[in-house]
């Protein structure tokens, strides 16, 4: 999620990547203390609660403020006509869904609930009013 590294602060990077605990080798003096190996639990994915212009500016706005790869830009009621004329219930299926080649599943915003999802589409469709 290259457009999220833009928001990350050094804080939250080295949360991400701080040492978790040392290697024993076999053979070498190895501290006392002991952990038993444990499964990790499977890894949930659980909307933060953003706002939708924060989610947008984290996962969307990349391509929807330039128009790469086709993507409706940001408020162009032009570009965004022919697509609103299909639907909403299908503008939602393509976020939530991806739609080859260019918009990738969840539109690169994986912490998002569907109803998330949904959102962002209203708030793109209701700037390109």
């Amino acid at each position: 999620m290259i457009s999220g590294l833009a928001f990350a602060s050094t804080d939250d990077i080295a949360e991400r990547i701080k040492r978790v605990g040392d290697v024993c080798v076999e053979g070498a003096e190895c501290p006392s203390e002991t952990v038993s190996p444990t499964v990790a639990a499977p890894m949930v994915v659980v909307a933060d609660g953003a706002s939708v212009e924060s989610n947008f500016n984290k996962s969307c706005a990349t391509c929807h403020n330039a128009g790469i790869a086709g993507a409706p830009r940001f408020a162009d009621a032009a570009a965004w006509a022919p697509r609103v004329e299909k639907g909403m219930d299908t503008l939602y299926a393509s976020t939530i869904n991806g739609l080859p080649p260019a918009m990738p599943q969840k539109g690169m915003c994986f912490s998002c609930s569907d109803d998330e999802l949904r959102a962002l589409v209203d708030y793109m469709v209701d700037a390109a009013k």
